[in-house]
C-alpha cells in the first residue's frame, strides 16, 4: 500500500484530526510528513469526502500550534541545547552569533518564508525563540505564512492530486531546492560581509 492510499484510509477513518495532528507534528518538529498529509487532504476534497477550506483552516492552525510548541521549546532549552551539542551539528558559538543577528535583521521575513522550504520549516521556530526574537512579531509572521502555506498545498493536492507520484516528488523537489537556494544565498552573503569586516 503506498502513502497515498495509507492516507486516505486514515482520513476515512479518523477525518480531519490526521491532518491536524500530522501538520502539528510535522511542524513540533517530529519527523511527520506533514506536508505530504496536506497534500493528500486536498486530494482527499477533489473527491469530495473532505471540504477544501476546512482543510485549509485545520491545517494552518495544526501549523501554528506545533511552530508555537517548537517556540516555546527553543525558548526554554533551545541556546543551551546548541551551545551543548552545537559542534555535533556544525553550530559554533560564532555561527550562532550570525544567526542571532541573522534573525535580528530578518527573521520576521524568515519565519515567513520557511514554512515553503523542506526542513527549515521544522527548525525555524527554534532558531527564532532561541535568537530572542520577540514572540508578538513570530505569532504574526507565523499565522500569516501559515495560511498561505496550507492555501497553497492544500490547492496543489485539490487539483493536481490524480497525478499524485508526479505532485509529490516536484513539491518535495521544490522544498530542497528551496533549502539549497536559501543555503547558497545565505552562504555568499556570510563571505561577503565577513570580508567587508
Amino acid at each position: 500500500m503506498d502513502i497515498l492510499e495509507t492516507l486516505i484510509s486514515l482520513f476515512t477513518h479518523y477525518g480531519y484530526w490526521v491532518v491536524f495532528f500530522g501538520v502539528m507534528l510535522e511542524n513540533a518538529g517530529l519527523p511527520v510528513p506533514g506536508e505530504t498529509i496536506l497534500l493528500a487532504a486536498g486530494f482527499f476534497a477533489a473527491d469530495g469526502h473532505f471540504s477544501l477550506p476546512l482543510v485549509m483552516l485545520i491545517a494552518a492552525v495544526g501549523a501554528v500550534t506545533g511552530d508555537n510548541i517548537g517556540f516555546a521549546v527553543g525558548h526554554h532549552y533551545g541556546r543551551n541545547f546548541f551551545i551543548r551539542f552545537g559542534k555535533y551539528l556544525f553550530l559554533t558559538e560564532h555561527r550562532l552569533e550570525k544567526i542571532d543577528e541573522f534573525f535580528h535583521r530578518h527573521g520576521n521575513k524568515t519565519i515567513l518564508i520557511a514554512r515553503f522550504i523542506t526542513g527549515l520549516r521544522v527548525f525555524a521556530a527554534l532558531f527564532a525563540s532561541a535568537s530572542k526574537m520577540p514572540w508578538r512579531t513570530f505569532f504574526v509572521y507565523n499565522v500569516a505564512g501559515a495560511i498561505l502555506w496550507a492555501v497553497v498545498i492544500a490547492m496543489l493536492g485539490h487539483i493536481f492530486g490524480h497525478s499524485w507520484p508526479l505532485l509529490e516528488k516536484w513539491v518535495g523537489r521544490s522544498g530542497m531546492f528551496m533549502l539549497l537556494a536559501a543555503v547558497v544565498i545565505g552562504a555568499i552573503v556570510w563571505r561577503l560581509r565577513a570580508h567587508r569586516d
